[in-house]
């Protein structure tokens, strides 16, 4: 996740850089449950209205969540399918809470109303995130049910007006790329807390829908839009944070903007980019499915490294065995290939989304289609500098 107002607070108030590290354990997207009862175009769950055979017990989950405290996980994000759905979510957000982890809940807002806010809010939920393809009907249509958005706003109001914090979750595509503005104006309007822009990856229903991801070109305005909407906040001090997520290229174009800007302060902002070290699949940001399928990340549904029912978690995530965490994790340069390979930004960005490289070429570690950066912006090197990487490696 690229945390904009953390960095741009870096331009009013700098603070040392530190050496990049690794986190004691991962932060965990849990999607408890698969049924949903929206049916989102860029679903990366392929979720449905229907129950799915197989899934966690209670006991089952509450076993794991001991061990995820044991390998000192720091947080966990409860979601689905719609995690609501599940009739145990309530109690497994309160032992969450109390082993010590700070915990989300992701959720489409849809089934949150007068009679469950209560026990949501003593939950002790850490952050809301609802997700909002748009306003009204664009809304309506990506989630596939009408008199979506209306629901959702209700559950958007109910957990602000009840003191949670909360925030919307907005994935970029070519068909909602014009609701951005409305959706910023939304937030500031509705007094929200938190504005998360998910560029679309090619996984799930997301995968089947890649031809309608956003255009580089309009990946880049909604960029733009973002850094002034953020820069504008803070400038203001309003509290409100703005992040990005599955694409790590924004980290290097962040960067540039801060030398179009802010000249001055680019050296800083260079070092805390690379402090903060881009995409973390497999090192930083794990996942568990609702069968407890354990996998790099969110988007790796159809890449397994273990189950949960067998192994411990903490066991199957230390595990360097598996060819794809070997190269995600084992050592300090990934064997990337064509302009991932060749970047000169790979201290900022770390290889991008290497789930978008797998679906479209069958190969890890190949280039992302989804960077939208020029070679000049990545200050890309020649072809021979690739080869002689991988082979200083070991990977060829």
């Amino acid at each position: 996740m690229f945390r904009m107002t953390h960095l741009l607070r870096e331009l009013q108030n700098p603070t040392p850089v530190r050496p990049r590290r690794r986190p004691p354990g991962p932060v965990v997207i849990w999607n408890l449950i698969r049924r949903c009862n929206l049916l989102c175009q860029h679903c990366y769950t392929n979720s449905a209205d229907r129950d799915f055979k197989g899934e966690l017990t209670t006991e089952e989950a509450l076993a794991v969540m001991e061990d995820l405290r044991q390998f000192r996980v720091p947080v966990l994000i409860l979601s689905g399918g719609e995690p609501l759905l599940r009739p145990d979510i309530f109690a497994l957000s309160r032992r969450a809470k109390e082993l010590g982890f700070y915990v989300g809940l992701s959720t489409n807002g849809t089934l949150i109303t007068e009679e469950n806010i209560g026990v949501i809010v003593e939950s002790g939920y850490d952050y809301v995130g609802i997700s909002l393809d748009g306003i009204g009907e664009v809304h309506d249509f990506f989630r596939g049910k009408k008199g979506a958005f209306a629901d959702s706003l209700k559950g958007i109001r109910l957990c602000r007006d009840h003191g949670l914090k909360v925030g919307l979750r907005f994935t970029l595509t070519e068909q909602n790329k014009q609701d951005l503005d409305a959706l910023l104006d939304f937030m500031r309007t509705e007094k929200l807390d938190k504005f998360y822009m998910s560029h679309l990856n090619y996984s799930g229903r997301g995968r089947v829908n890649r031809e309608k991801d956003a255009q580089h070109g309009a990946t880049r305005e909604a960029m733009e839009k973002l850094f002034a909407e953020a820069w504008r906040n803070v400038v203001e001090d309003t509290g409100r944070e703005f992040v990005t997520g599955n694409n790590d290229a924004d980290g290097v174009f962040f960067l540039t903007w801060v030398q179009r800007h802010f000249p001055d302060k680019a050296d800083h902002i260079r070092g805390k980019l690379e402090e903060w070290g881009g995409n973390s699949t497999g090192v930083g940001i794990a996942n568990i499915d609702n069968l407890g399928n354990v996998h790099p990340d969110s988007f790796w549904w159809d890449y397994h490294l273990g189950n949960v029912r067998e192994r411990k978690f903490s066991e199957i995530w230390q595990d360097l065995s598996d060819p794809l965490m070997k190269g995600l994790k084992g050592g300090t340069v990934r064997p990337l290939e064509g302009r991932c390979g060749r970047c000169g930004e790979f201290q900022i960005c770390n290889g991008n989304a290497r789930v978008r490289a797998y679906q479209t070429t069958g190969n890890f570690w190949a280039e992302d289609p989804g960077c939208y950066l020029s070679d000049q912006e990545i200050k890309l090197k020649p072809a021979s500098v690739e080869a002689e990487l991988k082979g200083d490696l070991g990977w060829n």
